[in-house]
């Protein structure tokens, strides 16, 4: 049964926008080396010159939900692989070994496979071993989050990949993910079940209207904060990146405009944490941590085991930026910014 319409979808049906002026941002022929250095100029106020590094743990890429564009989905013909709670804690390891103290667990949509109490299992078993946890899994009831978040979670991650509800349905043809409206309301029931941190975000290049998109994005964020203003939000617009389900963007987002999205996200939310990933190339991400960026991951492994025994199992999606761990903290520290590896702020 479809979920009814969340406080978030309920806000977008009225004409009470809170950041109108985001349009005006991302129009065609604005002038982007002064958007960029307004948000610079924003980003170095708010943020400093702090750059925090994460790294995606893919547990699972058993899925049942079929989406076209992951390389994931139900329907496709991959190798698949879920992760033991003592792998998990193998590729950890690993993981800390390298720095980094803040993981995403990552997993296909399996509610068996990838059930609540494994999720838990995991949670619990890696507390001792890394201080800040979050998840990118399916969605959950409020009492799910409320266990995972006892056991030692700090974040829910939840991109609603587009907001254009006609394009969803397109490319959510079936399974749990297929629900809009749940989906949306996600990022609601994991804040009201005590998450610290909330990931929202659109995958630029879905629907035919990616301006359309970032404002989307940018409205969640500054409800969000609005309505659950004791915790942080982060925003990340990936872009669509070669997999296994061959989709193809319907308009490619350009690097310039790929530039001004996140620029005009961080004018207009200036104190929203901005995460690039390693789906963008080494020399874009160098110059958006210039400009906007505030989090972002390294050395990252999109399938599950993949830090220990690559090629085991299918990827989600291809990376581009292939440094190591090392070489992603010498690039910010050579740009006169400091790698942050442990939040300040973690449970411990």
């Amino acid at each position: 049964m479809s979920q009814p319409p969340g406080r978030f979808a309920q806000h977008l049906a009225t004409e009470a926008w809170l950041v109108p002026e985001i349009d005006a941002l991302l129009a065609p022929g604005v002038d982007l080396e002064e958007l960029a250095q307004r948000a610079r100029e924003v980003t170095l106020q708010r943020f400093g010159r702090a750059v925090r590094l994460f790294a995606p743990l893919y547990v699972s890429n058993a899925c049942l939900s079929s989406c076209t564009y992951c390389g994931f989905s139900k329907g496709l013909d991959v190798a698949r692989k879920t992760l033991t709670v003592d792998e998990v804690v193998a590729e950890a390891r690993s993981l800390v070994q390298k720095g980094f103290r803040h993981l995403l667990l990552v997993s296909g949509e399996h509610r068996v496979e990838v059930s609540a109490d494994y999720l838990m299992a995991c949670v619990e078993a890696l507390r001792p071993v890394v201080p800040s946890l979050s998840i990118e899994t399916q969605t959950w009831s409020d009492d799910t989050y409320a266990r995972l978040v006892e056991a030692g979670l700090e974040g829910v991650v939840h991109y609603q990949e587009t907001y254009d509800r006609v394009r969803y349905g397109e490319v959510h043809t079936a399974g749990w993910k297929r629900d809009y409206d749940r989906r949306l309301a996600s990022t609601e029931r994991a804040a009201e079940a005590g998450v610290r941190r909330l990931g929202i975000g659109a995958l630029l290049g879905l629907s035919n209207d990616w301006r359309a998109d970032v404002r989307t994005v940018a409205e969640h964020a500054a409800w969000l904060q609005r309505t659950y203003w004791r915790t942080e939000v982060t925003v990340s617009l990936p872009r669509i990146k070669p997999s296994a389900s061959g989709f193809q963007p319907l308009v490619p987002v350009t690097d310039a405009e790929y530039v001004q999205a996140i620029a005009a996200l961080r004018v207009v939310a200036p104190e929203v944490g901005i995460v690039l990933s390693t789906r963008e190339p080494a020399a874009l991400r160098d110059g958006l941590v210039r400009i906007a960026v505030t989090t972002m991951s390294a050395g990252s492994s999109t399938e599950p085991g993949g830090y220990l025994a690559p090629g085991e199992a299918q990827e989600q999606f291809a990376i581009s930026d292939e440094r190591s761990p090392a070489e992603v903290a010498a690039m910010l520290e050579a740009a006169g910014y400091e790698p942050v590896w442990k939040d300040a702020f973690a449970l411990k």
